[in-house]
């Protein structure tokens, strides 16, 4: 018998489920009757948890909210409507940032002429411009060729080549080349392959090798940018960090650069997100290789300044998100703990409504003030140690784990109740993962560590720039066109300030 029989052996029907009870009830004594039904119970609600879990990792969820994920049965009161939330209209022209923008005068009139409508007032500027947008599809790389014409003379052969205009330049690549194929890999999930094809049945090829030689330029040039942003970073007084697979190709491959330094035990490859600040900037850092999440952070705060006190470090709770060696405050993600319940709304819908109204409540009151969380906060630990206390939960049920996640890491997931500046989730880093997530989906792997090193400065200065609201290509091909300005002040080129180096007389 395979092992596909058996498992149609155990499916078994809520009718084939009751029979089966019934004929139990009378072959054994009353104690095992009893817990020969609770595990029958407790298996077809784990399989249903596993089974919500599952769709979830899979598709994904489309919200958490209280609401969604525990519906109330009772009509609510009738509430006063609210207004449609913002930001779900067209773009407004000031989105257009990127846009290139013409100043028009009008052709016929001038301020301060006499008003042609009714020849009494004067004409004056308003403060509001009218405003046409007009917007074009343009290839990702485009080509512009020259012509040349030749002239050779009949009697001495000397061949007369027409001189190229000076908007030719003197390289074939132009700059914002290597620019584009960055952020359009790291930061937009687009393979060297797929770009390449593109290019080719639009009639302008660019190899993947050649996308790559444009590229390793602009990484030698943005590595100093990269590391003054890492030690600026480590002064932060708050750091989130959390980490995602991702596959190196030659990492443990025998015979490459890596594979000695690899500890035996070491099976994994990760891409570690680190979220600080600088002088209230927003800083995003990637690392990828064999080293988890909190052994990257014990890197990176290998350049804090000693007389500073330790950050607050928000994480999940998993161990390697603090593995390394280093002091913080450790702060637990309380969004970790409130996904434990909504995977178990199907099976405890009124336990886990309660939870989810009572982590709602305390985030809502935090932002009046802080004090005023700790009540309900109490509560919710009281009622969930008094449900395991008193029997009334099964600990090894999905109910039970997920109270017994919180209650074991109560103190780091209660943090921002004694600490002053401590968040209450790690969303902002999961967010910044999506980047590394976005490009494993695309392009699968990278083949070498140093490739990996090449996507983590990207990613890093790209979404950085994002989190400021720069424009990530102007940016580095401001980098591109500064190269002496930027080995000489790297800390003046971060995303924030370089408009204004790249503006000033010596950056050239």
């Amino acid at each position: 018998m395979n092992w596909s029989d058996r498992l149609e052996e155990l499916v078994l029907t809520q009718e084939q489920r009751d029979a089966f009870l019934d004929r139990m009830r009378v072959q054994v004594g009353p104690e095992d009757y009893r817990r020969i039904e609770t595990f029958c119970q407790l298996a077809v609600t784990l399989g249903k948890d596993n089974l919500s879990k599952l769709r979830h990792l899979l598709f994904g969820r489309k919200t958490e909210t209280t609401d969604r994920v525990c519906p109330v049965v009772e009509p609510a009161p009738a509430a006063a409507p609210k207004p449609p939330p913002k930001g779900h209209g067209r773009c407004g022209a000031r989105q257009y940032t990127g846009a290139r923008w013409i100043e028009v005068s009008h052709r016929a009139l001038q301020k301060g002429q006499r008003c042609p409508q009714c020849q009494k007032g004067s004409l004056r500027a308003q403060r509001r411009r009218g405003v046409v947008l007009r917007i074009k599809g343009s290839p990702p790389i485009s080509a512009t060729g020259w012509s040349l014409e030749k002239l050779r003379c009949d009697t001495c052969g000397e061949v007369f080549t027409a001189p190229a205009p000076p908007e030719a330049g003197t390289t074939k690549y132009d700059e914002s080349v290597g620019v584009t194929v960055a952020v359009l890999r790291y930061g937009s999930g687009m393979p060297h392959y797929r770009l390449a094809r593109l290019q080719q049945s639009l009639g302008v090829p660019l190899p993947e090798s050649t996308q790559w030689e444009l590229m390793a330029p602009l990484f030698e040039l943005a590595l100093p940018i990269f590391e003054e942003l890492l030690r600026q970073t480590a002064q932060s007084p708050l750091l989130h960090n959390d980490d995602t697979s991702m596959r190196i190709l030659d990492l443990r491959r025998p015979g490459s650069a890596t594979a000695a330094e690899i500890a035996p035990e070491r099976k994994g490859t990760f891409t570690t997100g680190i979220v600080g600040s600088v002088s209230d900037h927003p800083v995003a850092l990637f690392m990828t290789g064999w080293r988890h999440a909190g052994e990257n952070l014990a890197r990176v705060l290998q350049h804090r300044a000693a007389e500073l006190p330790p950050p607050i470090q928000m994480c999940d709770a998993l161990s390697r998100n603090t593995c390394g060696e280093f002091d913080s405050i450790l702060a637990n993600c309380l969004g970790h703990g409130r996904r434990e319940f909504v995977a178990l709304a199907t099976s405890f819908p009124e336990q886990v409504r309660f939870v989810l109204e009572q982590i709602r409540e305390a985030q809502q009151r935090l932002l009046h003030h802080q004090t005023h969380s700790q009540p309900v906060m109490d509560k919710l630990h009281q009622w969930m140690s008094q449900q395991l206390e008193e029997k009334r939960v099964e600990p090894n049920s999905g109910l039970g784990q997920a109270m017994g996640y919180l209650l074991r890491h109560w103190e780091p997931l209660t943090l921002f109740l004694r600490q002053a500046g401590a968040p209450l989730d790690n969303n902002v880093c999961e967010r910044a993962l999506k980047m590394a997530i976005l490009h494993r989906k695309n392009s699968l792997s990278y083949k070498t560590l140093n490739g990996a090193q090449t996507g983590d400065l990207f990613m890093s200065l790209i979404h950085t720039c994002r989190l400021n609201g720069v424009n990530p290509f102007e940016y580095l091909l401001a980098i591109v066109t500064h190269p002496e300005a930027v080995k000489l002040v790297p800390q003046a080129w971060l995303p924030w300030n370089y408009p204004n180096s790249a503006t000033t007389p010596d950056s050239s």
